[in-house]
């Protein structure tokens, strides 16, 4: 349990400076350039994704069960993590409606995907794992919208087309890694 506490500490940590400390990042940017600052960032992010796999894998071999999920808790998991895969898709999809509509369709998505698994899974590792993203998500959300209505800033829509290009794409990654790497990937077959 203590890799994956360590590496979620490192991975949200590094993902929560605008949260905490936008202050601090602005003058990092400011003293080191934006290039390193992004390489920096990349470079941490990664040491704490890797720990949180490790982490997660012992963790979770442990078996400490908290809750039993309820029956309908897949079902429902697997429909949320549809949407949060669409969510992802409008965040990088130009002018959609739904980024216009939610402002920060990624962070929406890693909090109904952290959701999801919370009503599928109930071990320790998984309670930790997922709640700490969703109380992050939560946290950087609040956040995000924040600095959005100080700055005023307006999202762009354009024709419909992309709403379904995000919607589409979405829908495509989810499936393809509902169906063949989730199982191979996670240890755990969706289908």
């Amino acid at each position: 349990m203590t890799l994956l506490v360590v590496g979620l500490l490192v991975f949200l940590g590094s993902h929560s400076v605008r949260i905490f400390a936008e202050d601090w990042r602005t003058a990092r940017i400011a003293s080191m350039g934006e290039q390193k600052w992004k390489l920096a960032y990349t470079v941490v992010s990664i040491v704490g994704f890797v720990l949180i796999v490790v982490g997660y894998g012992q963790a979770r071999a442990a078996g400490v069960a908290l809750y039993t999920p309820p029956a309908w808790g897949r079902a429902a998991a697997s429909l949320l993590t549809l949407l949060s895969f669409v969510l992802l898709a409008a965040s990088k999809v130009p002018g959609t409606r739904i980024k216009a509509a939610v402002g920060h369709p990624m962070v929406v998505g890693v909090k109904v995907w952290a959701f999801a698994h919370l009503l599928a899974n109930g071990n320790l590792a998984d309670v930790v794992l997922f709640g700490a993203f969703l109380a992050w998500a939560v946290l950087d959300y609040i956040a995000a919208r924040g600095r959005d209505r100080a700055a005023g800033t307006v999202y762009p829509v354009g024709p419909l087309s992309r709403d379904v290009l995000a919607v589409v794409i979405g829908l495509a990654v989810w499936a393809v890694f509902a169906m063949w790497l989730h199982g191979p990937l996670i240890g755990v077959r969706v289908a």
